[in-house]
């Protein structure tokens, strides 16, 4: 554990909420991982520098797009990326984690409540079933699909006003065509840079499309 608090004091941003605490949890959290590797495939990443820098450091990096999000879902959770993470650093904002797997689900959950984080709950759910029960605010993921398949999945939530904000690679343009061609606003939001040369992402924000929303209220109008 102690080289894993070595490599994140190491990368973290100075500037990310709560540093001290995510450090500290964070270093926890992936020594469950390494523990539970040993018998579980949770990650393929486990060395104390890359698992820092892709799952740490890649899941704050775009906090600031999370800010004032009051419920956020995160599909695919895997071993609790980005979510946890996520969680330690926006306290005030409530955090659904969805993973179908059960076994994985079942060590988040466990993973949860060793860091003793409240404002997170675990379900083993589908992502597009939860966000159909229940109003979410965002809906993130890394690497879960392509964004056309994302799309389909959560085309109901995105219709009810939830938005989307996905980590993608560097070469993100052709997914952002098939999602506009599929009536959804889709942006980049920011690019960053891993530490150490370890690759780059991209941070894309799907939406209903605002010309498929006033065309439907013009519908509803003449009605």
């Amino acid at each position: 554990m102690v080289q894993f608090e070595a490599e994140l004091a190491r990368v973290l941003p100075g500037d990310v909420p709560h540093r001290d605490e995510l450090i500290e949890k964070a270093s926890r959290h992936l020594a469950l991982i390494a523990s539970a590797n040993e018998y579980m495939n949770l990650t393929r990443v486990v060395s104390p520098e890359d698992a820092a820098i892709k799952h740490i450091y890649d899941s704050v990096a775009p906090w600031r797009h999370f800010q004032g999000c009051e419920r956020i879902l995160d599909a695919g959770t895997g071993a609790g990326f980005p979510g946890i993470p996520l969680a330690v650093v926006l306290p005030e904002a409530r955090f659904t984690l969805c993973e179908s797997t059960q076994k994985k689900a079942r060590f988040v959950d466990l993973a949860v409540e060793a860091l003793n984080l409240s404002n997170v709950r675990v379900t083993a759910q589908r992502a597009e079933e939860v966000s159909s029960q229940q109003r979410i605010d965002v809906i993130t993921a890394r690497a879960l699909a392509p964004i056309g398949r994302i799309v389909t999945l959560f085309r109901k939530a995105l219709k009810q006003g939830t938005r989307l904000l996905l980590y993608k690679g560097p070469d993100a343009e052709s997914e952002l065509a098939e999602a506009r061609s599929s009536q959804v606003d889709a942006t980049v939001l920011c690019r960053y840079d891993l530490p150490d040369g370890l690759g780059s992402r991209t941070m894309v924000e799907l939406r209903a499309s605002a010309l498929s929303a006033a065309h439907k209220r013009a519908q509803a109008s003449q009605v």
